[in-house]
């Protein structure tokens, strides 16, 4: 435990991962350290309102045996099925207008999951915890798209993009998209502070750079030039040990924490018609997708989604009733 706590009182005193909001409640009995890497947001219980998206509520059991929350958003004749996971912080809600990117820009078919402690999903984060959650959520989606699990593509930033590489190294994907990832969560916490080095101290590692080779598949990693959480290098060097097909992207004035532009879109658009083709013949382009804007909305609170016409989206009561319900 002082291993732990003094990683996490560095981390704290440098703003690694931390955004200088109060502990979420569910962790204040947590170590230091997980409540620094994990935050998720509140339960997000009631209603939120998603222009031209329209999400299912899905509910996903563990190996073991944790119930998790997620949204699947399918289109018609997809190009692709896509597995999303997201950052440290927040909740699947909060990335309805990536999804709706995903559906009207690439018409592909996307299932977003909320990490253990996260959002509506049970349990208590943790390394191993996350890769579990990951793995059950591409089982779920395969089954929900009625693909292979191998047919389907694996999409993570900054956090998710370390959980997707543990992922794709043990069961493979069709494709890999890494947005934001870093090289290993020491080697940020050494970025941020390299006098003290709190790296050597930490227990979620998250190290990308050393099993990114175990996977063998059509790869794009997307990076900002200007990330200074965990710098465009990292993402160059994970890049330098992924094996081909691999396409790196950069954002010129980007962050951590970027809208996609035209220029992302394209580079998508490249990538998803890269791949082999999938399991319904679809490798190319499914159907045509109109161009149009192709910025993203960078909150859920915009004017957009507060003018245009919106559709509600009503949580279950008691998901947890599908326990009884395992074998679909």
């Amino acid at each position: 435990m002082r291993r732990t706590n003094t990683a996490a009182a560095l981390l704290a005193a440098s703003g690694v991962l931390h955004s200088g909001c109060a502990l979420p409640t569910s962790f204040r009995l947590a170590s230091p350290e997980e409540a620094l890497v994990y935050q998720p947001s509140g339960s997000w219980a009631g209603e939120i309102e998603t222009p031209r998206l329209d999400p299912q509520d899905i509910t996903i059991i563990t190996e073991d045996d944790v119930a998790l929350h997620g949204w699947y958003c399918p289109v018609e004749n997809p190009q692709a099925v896509v597995l999303f996971a997201h950052g440290n912080a927040g909740a699947v809600p909060q990335r309805w207008p990536r999804l709706r990117w995903l559906n009207e820009q690439l018409n592909v078919s996307v299932l977003a999951f909320d990490y253990r402690g996260y959002g509506r999903s049970e349990g208590r984060p943790s390394e191993a915890g996350l890769i579990a959650d990951a793995q059950a959520a591409s089982y779920r989606l395969a089954s929900l798209a009625g693909v292979e699990v191998a047919d389907v593509v694996l999409y993570g930033r900054s956090l998710g993009g370390a959980v997707m590489v543990q992922l794709a190294a043990e069961q493979g994907a069709r494709g890999v998209i890494l947005e934001s990832t870093f090289t290993s969560l020491p080697e940020v916490a050494d970025h941020k502070l390299p006098l003290l080095s709190p790296g050597r101290w930490m227990q979620n590692e998250f190290d990308s750079l050393s099993r990114i080779a175990e996977y063998r598949g059509p790869l794009l990693i997307a990076h900002g030039e200007k990330d200074k959480l965990a710098p465009a290098d990292m993402g160059r060097r994970l890049f330098a040990a992924a094996n081909e097909p691999k396409r790196f992207y950069a954002e010129p004035f980007a962050g951590h924490n970027w809208t996609p532009t035209e220029g992302y879109r394209d580079a998508m658009v490249a990538f998803f018609d890269s791949l082999p083709a999938g399991p319904s013949g679809a490798g190319r382009r499914g159907r045509d997708v109109a161009k149009g804007p192709a910025i993203l909305d960078q909150t859920p609170n915009d004017a957009d989604s507060q003018a245009a016409p919106a559709r509600r989206v009503a949580f279950e009561a008691d998901e947890k009733r599908s326990r009884d319900r395992r074998s679909d």
